[in-house]
């Protein structure tokens, strides 16, 4: 599918316990030091030797970084699958492993709960569980997230 063209899921596709899988993120030391440059300066995400010395035992990126890598892979899986309308927010994010420079994250999302909008009754809301995997299947970060998509005409 173009980026240029929309394509909606409808809220109805959706059933409690649908799994996607999708992506393969390479994480580079280059992307891990500028995004912590730019966002989240802490000597263990900038700093190849001092972080040695860190609670990591090395380079490794942001959490938020984190959250942008899997972001940008569920940006791309929207533009192969279609998309939703946007979204509320997300609950519960828990970082549980570091990610660090040579790793490959991936994504699993699991439909974990459908509410139908009863004061917009065009929309519903999908809670996904979100989990981030790392090349050898760890989950490294984990939430919820709660997308909104449109409801088909009853």
């Amino acid at each position: 599918m173009a980026k240029d063209t929309l394509e909606f899921i409808p809220f109805e596709s959706f059933e409690v316990g649908q799994v996607q899988e999708f992506g393969a993120y390479e994480v580079t030391k280059e992307e891990v030091i500028e995004f912590a440059g730019k966002y989240d300066a802490q000597f263990f995400h900038l700093d190849e030797e001092a972080a040695k010395e860190s609670l990591f035992g090395g380079l490794c990126a942001s959490g938020w970084h984190t959250c942008a890598m899997t972001m940008a892979m569920m940006v791309e899986n929207m533009d192969k699958s279609g998309r939703g309308l946007g979204s509320p927010g997300i609950d519960s994010l828990r970082w549980m492993k570091p990610v660090y420079p040579g790793e490959v994250l991936s994504v699993r999302m699991e439909v974990i709960s459908l509410h139908p909008s009863k004061s917009r009754p065009e929309i519903g809301i999908v809670k996904n569980k979100v989990t981030v995997l790392n090349q050898d299947g760890v989950p490294v970060m984990e939430f919820v997230s709660n997308g909104i998509f449109p409801r088909g005409k009853s």
